[in-house]
């Protein structure tokens, strides 16, 4: 398939039929230029260079219908894209360390997970986006138990995000893509905070996808969602019965306006390239070692970042 740019330039050369048709229509296409307006204005405002210019820099293979093959919508995600940059930039007010360490072509962001709700996830695309040279839209491995919520599973597939399963991984990363994965998973976004910041198990999967794709791993290391969402307990009878991976006991939750996340001062770090070779099938034992080697590093970045900051709000 000829990958094609996205038209995100707005729809003021919409034809002129369309243009003339019934009132409503009109109402209706004169707000979506205004939004689309005001998205470019907020996002140019975020960004060194004017937002389509800098979004026309990232290569889509759309198809007939105006999306990708994993379902990929141009303008769902810009406008995804100025939700994470208010979370990014004006929030969170992020810290960016390392994105130059991030290569051009196919690459695995081996992240850790935690907050309760994958903001992390939103931020680290915003920061591939807005702060990595050149510009990139990341693709994330959801969980499969996602797709079962309403809207929430058409909402990932049209800004980007794919069902974490091998075989849509291995596709992406064929196709040059930056794919970001959390190998602790539902673990990890779960975690209580007497265990935060400290990394749980992590599957072996993205070792054997990096080993047959030959693809650089980056560790990411996420400061600051820890304490967004203070959890104390999960009540894992709960969850069961609704069928969810946990039901966190989030005291703030109760409080006026609580139910935002605290606005802590996020810091990613990525790290170095890292490389592995060798047999994807090998036993497991033989892709623990390499895998340990990932979650070490990773867990060695965390506690530096944590050390490093002043506060967790600023």
């Amino acid at each position: 398939m000829t990958p094609r740019q996205p038209d995100l330039s707005g729809r003021a050369d919409a034809p002129l039929a369309r243009r003339e048709g019934p009132a409503w229509r009109r109402l209706v296409d004169a707000s979506i230029r205004a939004i689309d307006g005001a998205v470019d204005g907020w996002m140019s405002s975020l960004l060194t260079e004017e937002f389509n210019a800098r979004l026309a820099r990232v290569p889509l293979s759309l198809g007939p219908a105006g999306v990708d093959p994993f379902g990929l919508d141009p303008q769902w995600t810009r406008y995804a894209l100025a939700s994470a940059a208010f979370l990014h930039r004006k929030y969170f007010r992020t810290e960016v360390h390392g994105a130059a360490n991030v290569p051009s072509g196919r690459v695995l962001l081996i992240a850790n997970h935690s907050g309760q709700v994958p903001i992390d996830g939103a931020l680290i695309g915003a920061t591939m986006f807005m702060d990595a040279e050149p510009p990139r839209i990341t693709r994330a491995m959801v969980e499969v138990w996602s797709q079962t919520l309403p809207f929430v599973s058409m909402l990932f597939s049209r800004v980007g995000q794919v069902v974490g399963v091998p075989e849509n991984a291995r596709r992406l990363l064929e196709q040059g893509e930056a794919l970001l994965v959390f190998p602790e998973g539902a673990r990890g976004i779960s975690k209580t905070f007497d265990k935060r910041y400290q990394l749980t198990d992590f599957g072996l999967g993205f070792m054997r996808l990096a080993i047959e794709t030959e693809t650089p791993i980056i560790p990411v290391a996420v400061i600051g969602g820890e304490e967004q969402y203070v959890s104390i307990a999960n009540l894992d009878r709960v969850a069961k019965v609704l069928r969810v991976p946990s039901f966190p006991v989030m005291p703030q939750l109760l409080l006026p306006g609580g139910q935002l996340p605290l606005p802590t001062k996020y810091r990613i770090y990525f790290g170095d390239p890292l490389r592995f070779t060798g047999d994807p099938d090998d036993d497991d034992a033989v892709i623990e070692e390499k895998v340990w080697m990932v979650k070490a590093t990773l867990q060695s970045m965390i506690h530096r970042g944590v050390k490093a900051r002043r506060h967790v709000f600023w």
